[in-house]
């Protein structure tokens, strides 16, 4: 019988690939090549153009800590857009906090949705029939620049790497536009990659924020399919809550009200907290002030 494997193109001298059970759905849309399979060691995957975007085995790392750790950082969210995160994980995880009361996500994509909720159901779970959440299949971009001022207390971007479809979401317009959508201690969060190989990344997306926000920072998470080590998700506040941000028994009673604490199967009190202590060779790629 002859083995069928996906090798990533992330990069060009390094990667990772995964033997296929079944090619689920292999799908050119108008932005991006998209594919789901069943894979033999991670359950269902998603790709973006040849880049692994979650497998239903570790998703929940990222999932978890991209949501969570915004949202006990701020002393109470109760408005939140979701840019991307087509697949539903990121909105399942914002509205499993009790006081959120809208959650808007915005996904320029439309089939990254439709093939998400048809093969990866577990993912987003009721997220998509939650009458909080509103879907929107448009532009980020557009969404912001249009948005109302002081209207959104956290953003969350769920995108890919600044390439392609992704890369309108990491410029100055962008982030100037999201200071001026989120309230006073509004807080936006986005991924920026792995230092080990993207460390440009960080620090270009770093730079452009500390532009616009007075508090800049980041926090690592270690997602096993995201290749390279600790993966750095940024951080920017417009008020003071990110430059006070709370300590541990802080976060535990502000998950306890959510009604989240004890619910994940990352994210903890204790590993939100140091999750901002940065090793050196990551720390080193942020913003003096």
């Amino acid at each position: 019988m002859t083995e069928t494997w996906i090798n990533e193109t992330l990069y060009p001298g390094w990667g990772q690939r995964f033997r296929i059970r079944r090619e689920l759905a292999r799908v050119r849309s108008d932005f991006q090549e998209i594919l789901v399979f069943d894979s033999e060691t991670h359950g269902r995957v998603l790709l973006l153009d040849g880049v692994i975007q979650i497998t239903e085995r570790d998703e929940f790392v990222y999932q978890e800590m991209l949501a969570h750790v915004p949202l006990l950082i701020h002393p109470e969210p109760r408005s939140v857009l979701v840019i991307g995160g087509g697949d539903g994980g990121v909105l399942r995880r914002v509205l499993e906090h009790s006081g959120v009361a809208r959650a808007v996500m915005v996904e320029i994509d439309g089939e990254v949705i439709r093939l998400s909720q048809e093969f990866l159901p577990k993912i987003a779970g009721d997220a998509w029939k939650d009458p909080r959440a509103e879907i929107i299949v448009g532009d980020g971009i557009a969404h912001v620049r249009e948005a109302p001022d002081a209207s959104v207390d956290v953003i969350i971007v769920d995108s890919t790497d600044p390439v392609g479809v992704g890369e309108v979401l990491f410029t100055d317009d962008f982030y100037e536009n999201c200071a001026r959508v989120l309230t006073p201690d509004g807080l936006i969060v986005n991924q920026c990659g792995v230092p080990f190989m993207q460390a440009d990344e960080l620090r270009d997306t770093s730079a452009r924020r500390a532009r616009v926000f007075p508090t800049v920072s980041a926090y690592v998470v270690a997602v096993p399919t995201y290749v390279g080590g600790f993966m750095t998700l940024g951080i920017a506040g417009k008020g003071s809550a990110l430059a006070n941000r709370p300590d541990a028994a802080t976060t535990r009673s502000r998950a306890a009200r959510a009604g989240i604490l004890g619910t994940t199967r990352y994210w903890t009190p204790a590993i939100q907290t140091g999750a901002f202590d940065l090793p050196p060779c990551i720390a080193e790629h942020l913003p003096s002030r």
